[in-house]
C-alpha cells in the first residue's frame, strides 16, 4: 500500500491560485496566512481547510484544464490518497492536526478562470445529491474542520484515523 501524503501546502491572500508555503499552522478557522476573496461562502470553522488529491488534478489536467497544485484555491494537496474512498465525517491526520472531513466543494465561477466548462468536469448532479459513486466525485475538493490544530508540512504523512 502507497503512503498518501500532504504533497503541497498553499495559501494565498484569497482567491485562486493559492502558491506552496514550506509548513503552515492548521487551526480552527484555517491555515495561519491564509485568506479568501468571499468569506460569506468560504472559511470558517467548518470550511477551515480545502483538501484536493493531485490525482484528482492529474484527471482534470488529463480533460485538458491548466492545473497544477494550488490552483484549485486548495490548503491541501494530497498524493495517494483516493477520492473515491473519502467520505464526510472520517478524520485524518495531517502533520500534527486532526481533520474532520465536512462537506463536499462546491465549485464557484472563480474557477472558470480555468475553463468555463470546469464545474461541469469536476461536480456533476449525482456529486451535488452526495453520491460517492459519481465520476466526479471529490474532483472538486473536501472541505474540513480542525479537530486538533497544528503544523503541516509538505512530504509529511495524511491518514485516515477514523470513519
Amino acid at each position: 500500500m502507497t503512503r498518501a501524503i500532504v504533497m503541497q501546502v498553499s495559501t494565498s491572500g484569497g482567491g485562486v491560485p493559492k502558491r506552496a508555503v514550506a509548513e503552515a499552522r492548521l487551526q480552527a478557522d484555517g491555515l495561519v496566512g491564509d485568506g479568501w476573496d468571499h468569506p460569506n461562502i468560504h472559511g470558517g470553522r467548518k470550511q477551515a481547510a480545502l483538501v484536493v488529491t493531485v490525482e484528482g488534478i492529474e484527471e482534470l489536467t488529463a480533460l485538458g484544464f491548466l492545473l497544477y497544485p494550488g490552483a484549485l484555491g486548495e490548503n491541501l494537496t494530497t498524493r495517494g490518497l483516493d477520492r473515491r474512498t473519502i467520505r464526510i465525517g472520517q478524520r485524518y491526520r495531517a502533520g500534527e492536526a486532526v481533520l474532520e472531513i465536512t462537506k463536499i466543494r462546491c465549485p464557484c465561477s472563480t474557477l472558470d478562470v480555468y475553463g468555463r466548462s470546469i464545474q461541469a468536469a469536476m461536480y456533476d448532479a449525482r456529486t451535488q445529491a452526495g453520491d460517492p459513486r459519481s465520476p466526479t466525485w471529490g474532483l472538486s475538493g473536501f472541505y474540513a474542520a480542525v479537530v486538533e490544530p497544528g503544523i503541516v508540512r509538505a512530504g509529511e504523512p495524511i491518514e485516515l484515523i477514523s470513519e
